[in-house]
């Protein structure tokens, strides 16, 4: 029977998954911790955090972070609207974590290991700003049975991330 192993005996490699992560306007400090920590399991390239004051040393994201802000490569007071034209100039494509009148479902979308892609996940009550959805190349959205049409950002960003690498 398997026995739990440490971080240090873990079978995982280290890698890229090449995802840059836009954060517009996401600022709870549980929010951002949590975003470090998914950011370091599923390789993201780079956090750019938009459109929010977060407070770095906020005891809470550092607890929920469990030192992965050391190991990610992160921007904070920046614009969504620069960022992302600085992955235009890269050629690399922007899709958002939104369900919109013409978002497709996240399984849809299909990349090969060598492309890089931004992601842009939206504030924990309004989601990505309208502004930025005007300006992405698609909108991804999570298929969901209940009735409800949103869940916490964090979640929907742990299964995005998974989705976009699971064949990596």
């Amino acid at each position: 029977m398997g026995r739990q192993t440490s971080h240090t005996q873990s079978p995982f490699q280290h890698r890229s998954s090449g995802i840059h992560l836009l954060c517009d306007g996401v600022q709870s400090p549980a929010n951002v911790g949590g975003l470090f920590r998914l950011a370091e399991a599923f390789g993201v390239t780079q956090l750019y955090f938009a459109n929010a004051s977060i407070n770095f040393n906020s005891e809470r994201l550092k607890r929920t972070a469990r030192n992965t802000v050391r190991r990610i490569p992160y921007v904070s007071d920046v614009s969504s609207q620069a960022i992302i034209q600085q992955f235009r100039s890269k050629q690399i494509p922007v899709y958002a974590l939104e369900i919109t009148t013409d978002s497709i479902p996240l399984q849809q979308l299909s990349r090969t290991q060598q492309q890089s892609l931004a992601l842009v996940i939206g504030n924990e009550r309004h989601g990505v700003s309208e502004n930025v959805l005007k300006v992405v190349d698609q909108s991804l959205h999570i298929p969901m049975f209940g009735q409800n049409s949103s869940m916490n950002v964090i979640q929907a960003t742990a299964i995005a991330l998974y989705a976009l690498t699971k064949d990596l």
